[in-house]
């Protein structure tokens, strides 16, 4: 099955196959999260769980595909993204099978996108946004869209330091940025010894 879907007037032409999340057509959340999240230019990516490929090339339409990078934890959907890039005219994309991030090796990411799978502990969700974190650069930016929650404006807000919350139609979408470490102004004073205090009578203290 092929689509084809105009987003944010970018058009998408994937093939699909019923064994992939939502083969029918984008899925409405990703698509909101792609209305909701700017893909500006200087921009470097990581589709995260990238599937059969559409927010990767949504994206590489966007920034070129030197900009891009794409990444699933199936061979299958590396291949069929991969053929999709092509069938979109598109060179430069690395497309990687990657269980999580283990195999994602850059640290200069300025937006990472996903739709994270559903999984009842949320385990693939924290691996997800603990090592995204790391793969960001400073001032990088991690979208997340689900259909949940507590448990991931929580969890982005311990590792992040905050999150923006964006609720469209039955969707979260959750945008938080990798701040500075924060540098801890020591105060330096100068006292003098308890000799010299006696003698300038603690003034120099």
């Amino acid at each position: 099955m092929v689509i084809k879907e105009e987003i944010n007037g970018i058009e998408v032409v994937c093939e699909t196959g019923e064994y992939y999340f939502s083969p029918k057509g984008v899925d409405r959340g990703t698509r909101l999260m792609l209305e909701t999240v700017p893909v500006a230019n200087g921009d470097k990516v990581l589709d995260l769980g990238c599937g059969y490929g559409v927010v990767g090339i949504y994206a590489a339409k966007k920034l070129g595909g030197e900009n891009v990078v794409m990444c699933d934890i199936l061979e299958d959907a590396v291949a069929l993204s991969t053929e999709n890039l092509t069938r979109n005219g598109i060179e430069g994309v690395r497309v990687l099978q990657s269980d999580g991030l283990r195999s994602i090796e850059d640290r200069d990411f300025t937006l990472i996108l996903s739709n994270p799978p559903y999984h009842t502990d949320f385990s693939v969700a924290k691996e997800f946004i603990e090592d995204g974190f790391k793969r960001l650069k400073v001032g990088g930016r991690m979208a997340l869209v689900t259909k949940r929650l507590d448990w991931y404006r929580n969890k982005l807000k311990t590792v992040f330091g905050g999150v923006k919350v964006f609720e469209k139609e039955d969707y979260y979408i959750f945008l938080s940025e990798k701040r500075a470490p924060r540098v801890e102004k020591v105060k330096k004073t100068q006292t003098l010894s308890k000799k010299l205090q006696r003698k300038y009578g603690n003034k120099g203290k």
